[in-house]
């Protein structure tokens, strides 16, 4: 997590699988703000919370699920009044690039020559908690359970899967669409559970006065047309 710093720093928290375009929304913030700093540190959010909840300094904390976000409202470490949906994605099952095994849809995994299925931990990390409502949606969470390969983040299921160390893996899209020369979008899934994702400032006496000027930021149509350009939606 981040160190304590200069009060025109903005410390920024995130979801793993918002690294690409909240360090562009940093630098472009920080372009029209040259006199701050926006400081980011991204893992899987159940990490990103349990430091915050552990006294880490962050001033905005962004989940890529709600379930994150209410444990953060539950304990008290955030400013519920400022809490905000600010981006949609979805759930895919992609391969590697050069899939030996022509895997072709969600069906396809049922196939016993496909061992080593890929996917974030249901416990801690929440693409695995879409994987897992999704497959058991799709009637196959006991048939693959044997074959899983958990990952402690959603990039790091994407690395799985990017050099052919998993047959397939479950990410979500805007993480297929970064390594797009490297993996294979085979399906989109349906989630039971929308894939939203929840901002909020955090509560602590000596959060930056100007994190919540940055949240505003995420949200303008600046903001959103950034987070687009990384194939994210709006909620």
């Amino acid at each position: 997590m981040l160190s304590p710093v200069r009060a025109d720093t903005i410390l920024v928290a995130a979801a793993a699988s918002l690294s690409n375009a909240f360090k562009d929304l940093a630098s472009r913030y920080e372009h029209a703000h040259p006199d701050t700093r926006v400081l980011t540190s991204f893992a899987a959010s159940d990490v990103v919370l349990r430091q915050i909840l552990e006294g880490a300094p962050a001033d905005l904390f962004a989940s890529a699920d709600q379930a994150a976000m209410d444990q953060a409202q539950k304990a008290g470490v955030i400013d519920a009044a400022t809490r905000r949906d600010f981006a949609r994605n979805q759930l895919v099952l992609i391969v590697p690039a050069d899939d030996p095994l022509g895997i072709q849809t969600l069906a396809d995994l049922r196939r016993p020559d496909i061992r080593r299925i890929a996917l974030g931990n249901p416990g801690s990390v929440p693409v695995g908690r879409y994987t897992q409502a999704a497959l058991q949606h799709a009637g196959l969470a006991e048939v693959l359970e044997s074959r899983q390969i958990l990952g402690q983040n959603v990039r790091q299921v994407l690395s799985y899967v990017e050099r052919g160390e998993v047959d397939a893996g479950f990410v979500f899209a805007t993480d297929a669409a970064i390594a797009a020369d490297k993996v294979k979008v085979v399906q989109t899934l349906d989630s039971p559970v929308p894939v939203i994702y929840p901002v909020a400032l955090v509560a602590r006496a000596n959060r930056s006065a100007k994190a919540a000027d940055f949240l505003d930021y995420i949200l303008s149509a600046p903001g959103q047309a950034t987070l687009a350009r990384y194939h994210f939606a709006q909620p």
